[in-house]
């Protein structure tokens, strides 16, 4: 059993009687109880684990210890997998991508939790107060049916990390001003109106050697204008390429239409084509590394806070690094505003983005009592005081009654994109099938990243992967 249990102390040594009353009273019992977590290892997780070791108190009176077991990124699905799978039992509770929902749901490996929430009015409560993407991509399965397995860890989306001190340079200005005759982004407010073109012009704009100008003086190294996730590494590009295709009018295969919903004719749609083509062109304006499918969002983000990079879309789980002084060679220089949107016909931005961050999820194998202490602490987290506390060391919440509150924005400089960002965000693949269909995904989209193949064969062969094992699964009709 991955959950220990030691007796630690009495609160007497026997039971006493009392004079006074003709009563006896009863020793308490406390135990020292051990939760065994997998997480990714990155920001987010390191702060909560910090703040339960300076704060939590079970209210059982228990003495809970959360063991917690930080695995890389690009590791984690496999090692998480690897331990599942094997029977070992080792994990009580794990940090869960939410595509793997319907693959461990399925596995009989996650438990489902909604007589925990129905039992319990603060839990409820706490799960009432999420935004409505939030809990549909991290605790539903099937998707968007009223079938719970998650509760929120960290909620995540994709911002703008931008220069200040390269956008706002006076001398800048006038030369984007009379290459493009607009307006070169400056302020955050400037920023939550850019859009894929104004992107693109920033990406040519800004491509600078070695000791040319850049903002009044001599560029230290090789300059670009724009970074974001062109990894073949995980979903390290269909994570980007999803928020293209959705905000041009395509799709992904959507879960929830099977069996009727089609991958063939959707997937590669001339909408979805014609995103990845878009998607594509701008990486010719990119730090070269981008073009050997190895720029996933850390690398982007290392690039960014190395100084090499004007803009980057990126996850808010990776912000706090860019702010410190050391580890971001540009933490007095940065403004943020909402990640890139496509202009509609109406003028309007549509920002359609694929979701980040995960929920908790609890074992299957997990006893009455341990599933108590679990939820205990899951509510301690899910608290307004905790929620706020978090959000003002570099997290965010989930929760309306936290994000709504007038200080929140005040936490961070990324915070003011965080509440406009959250209903324009949508998932994929909460099938058990997922990690086929990313990995072939991947693959495909490496190819056509590194030059090796065109959008529409990319996407061609994406969808025709797809209608086939959706079809031998039973999830599309043949």
């Amino acid at each position: 059993m991955s959950w220990q249990y030691k007796l630690t102390s009495f609160a007497g040594a026997a039971a006493v009687a009392t004079m006074m009353s003709g009563t006896f009273l009863t020793p308490a019992t406390a135990e020292e109880i051990v939760l065994k977590m997998a997480v990714p290892d990155w920001p987010p997780t390191r702060i909560m684990k910090d703040m339960f070791d300076k704060q939590y108190k079970a209210p059982s009176g228990n003495t809970v210890k959360l063991e917690i077991d930080f695995i890389p990124w690009p590791d984690f699905y496999t090692r998480v997998n690897a331990s599942l799978t094997s029977g070992e039992q080792k994990y009580n509770m794990a940090v869960s991508d939410s595509q793997w929902l319907g693959a461990f749901v399925e596995g009989g490996y996650f438990r489902k939790i909604n007589d925990l929430i129905d039992a319990d009015p603060a839990l409820k409560a706490a799960m009432d107060d999420m935004h409505e993407n939030v809990r549909n991509a991290y605790s539903t399965y099937p998707h968007k049916t009223a079938n719970f397995y998650g509760f929120p860890q960290f909620p995540d989306v994709l911002v703008t990390f931008a220069r200040k001190d390269i956008l706002c340079n006076e001398e800048e200005q006038k030369n984007f001003q009379a290459k493009f005759n607009k307006k070169l982004p400056c302020t955050g407010e400037e920023l939550d109106d850019l859009d894929w073109e104004m992107f693109e012009n920033i990406g040519q704009f800004f491509q600078r050697k070695k000791g040319e100008n850049l903002a009044g003086k001599p560029a230290d190294d090789d300059f670009y204008g724009i970074a974001y996730q062109a990894g073949k590494g995980y979903d390290f590009s269909s994570m980007q390429i999803n928020g293209f295709i959705w905000q041009n009018g395509g799709n992904t295969w959507d879960e929830t239409q099977a069996p009727k919903g089609q991958a063939e004719g959707v997937v590669n749609s001339p909408e979805a084509v014609a995103a990845l083509d878009h998607y594509l062109k701008l990486i010719q304006y990119m730090p070269p590394v981008a073009k050997t499918g190895t720029m996933d969002i850390f690398k982007s983000d290392e690039l960014f806070r190395e100084g090499k990079v004007a803009l980057n879309v990126d996850w808010i789980g990776l912000g706090e690094a860019s702010l410190s002084p050391e580890t971001s060679k540009v933490s007095d220089k940065l403004v943020f505003g909402q990640a890139p949107g496509t202009r509609g016909a109406d003028g309007k931005m549509i920002r359609w983005n694929n979701i980040g961050g995960q929920p908790f999820v609890l074992m299957t194998w997990n006893t009455d009592t341990q599933n108590k202490e679990a939820v205990d602490f899951v509510k301690w987290w899910l608290s307004k005081p905790v929620q706020t506390e978090y959000a003002s060391k570099g997290g965010q919440s989930a929760m309306k009654s936290v994000y709504s509150d007038p200080n929140y924005v005040t936490y961070r400089p990324w915070n003011r994109a965080w509440a406009p960002s959250l209903d324009w965000q949508k998932d994929v693949w909460h099938v058990p099938q997922f990690f086929e269909l990313l990995t072939q995904q991947q693959d495909q989209f490496d190819l056509a990243i590194t030059g090796k193949q065109d959008a529409k064969t990319t996407l061609d062969n994406v969808a025709k992967f797809q209608q086939n094992l959706l079809t031998e699964a039973g999830l599309i009709a043949p």
